[in-house]
């Protein structure tokens, strides 16, 4: 009869393990069924005021729109701040932050810290406000033109990567919103 007991136990565990796996949902995140691409592609992006930000904003439009350039009829707005920095990782340094005394590259890390706020145009409401941190590692050389260029191009990547994490971040946002009732007209 333990045998029996067993195999029901058995039955009845693999039910429940189906029922609550029923239950899970798992959708993608861009899913056209709630217009959550549609709803990327009508963020409209504040202008910038430093390189930064036109950096993050020309990728974010890139990525938001599909490549289409920018919307012609935004719903939504998103307003950030960019800034920058550069240090070294290492205490090797001259008087020059991070210039290597030796000539000999120096560890560095370009940090760059964006501050958004993602609102509804229609009725002004603040749907997101989040700050994002990204950090790119370098080797700053001991030349001055080579040492700015590693730093641009270190700010390019992390501008870059935050451009992918705020897109993701709006498409949540915007997930979360909901879908507006068709509009019909004769």
């Amino acid at each position: 009869m333990p045998d029996r007991s067993f195999r029901r136990f058995g039955i009845a565990l693999g039910i429940a393990g189906l029922a609550l796996l029923a239950g899970c949902q798992a959708r993608p995140l861009y899913s056209e069924q709630e217009g959550t691409g549609q709803k990327l592609a009508s963020v409209e992006f504040a202008d910038p005021k430093t390189r930064i930000e036109q950096v993050i904003r020309n990728n974010l439009v890139f990525l938001t729109g599909h490549g289409a350039g920018e919307t012609a009829h935004p719903l939504y707005e998103v307003k950030m701040t960019a800034t920058s920095s550069a240090s070294s990782i290492l205490d090797l340094t001259s008087d020059d932050d991070t210039v290597s005394v030796s000539n000999i590259p120096v560890a560095g890390r370009v940090q760059v810290d964006v501050t958004y706020t993602l609102t509804r145009i229609s009725d002004s409401k603040i749907l997101k406000t989040a700050k994002r941190e990204v950090v790119a590692l370098i080797d700053v050389p001991g030349q001055s033109f080579a040492k700015l260029r590693a730093i641009r191009d270190a700010e390019n990547r992390a501008a870059r990567e935050t451009a992918e994490f705020l897109r993701g971040e709006i498409a949540i946002a915007l997930a979360r919103e909901p879908q507006s009732p068709p509009v019909w007209q004769k």
